[in-house]
């Protein structure tokens, strides 16, 4: 699968089925985190994993949607709220592994993070930036809506 092929396939999967996600297929996920490039090389940032079984009531206090708890995964991206940007690339490179891996996500980023800060332990220094769940899609995704490239690029000037 080429890159292009790779990002064409990838959605947001807002249905999951009922199947744990093998822990080699989540290594290899936080293995393509831990290989994003970050500001200076700093890797300014912590992930919480967290295994939605028995949290459900948890998850749907973070964001109150039935399918965030139903992801058999939730991985919390976290920072000093100045790398905040890094974390967008980090989580970006586990969300195309995950598509290559056969599995399914979604970013989340407006979430609550006073109940992440709580029910995930964030220390006081650190912001929870981004949520992103994992699994096994039980949905297909829709047409991608894009805006052609001429209205979105500029060369040389605007």
């Amino acid at each position: 699968m080429t890159f292009l092929e790779l990002v064409q396939k990838r959605y947001s999967v807002r249905a999951y089925e009922d199947r744990a996600v093998e822990g080699e297929k989540l290594a290899y996920i936080l293995e393509a985190a831990r290989l994003a490039p970050t500001g200076a090389n700093r890797q300014a940032f912590q992930l919480i994993v967290v295994h939605t079984e028995g949290r459900e009531a948890e998850m749907k206090r973070l964001y109150g949607k039935d399918w965030f708890a139903d992801a058999p995964i939730v991985i919390c991206a976290c920072a000093d709220p100045s790398y905040g940007l890094n974390v967008g690339i980090v989580v970006d490179h586990m969300i195309l592994a995950a598509t290559e891996q056969g599995l399914g996500t979604c970013w989340i980023g407006a979430f609550d993070r006073d109940a992440a800060r709580e029910i995930l332990g964030v220390p006081e220094d650190k912001a929870p930036i981004i949520m992103m769940t994992l699994g096994y899609a039980a949905d297909e995704p829709r047409t991608k809506k894009r805006k052609d490239l001429d209205d979105l690029v500029r060369y040389e000037r605007w």
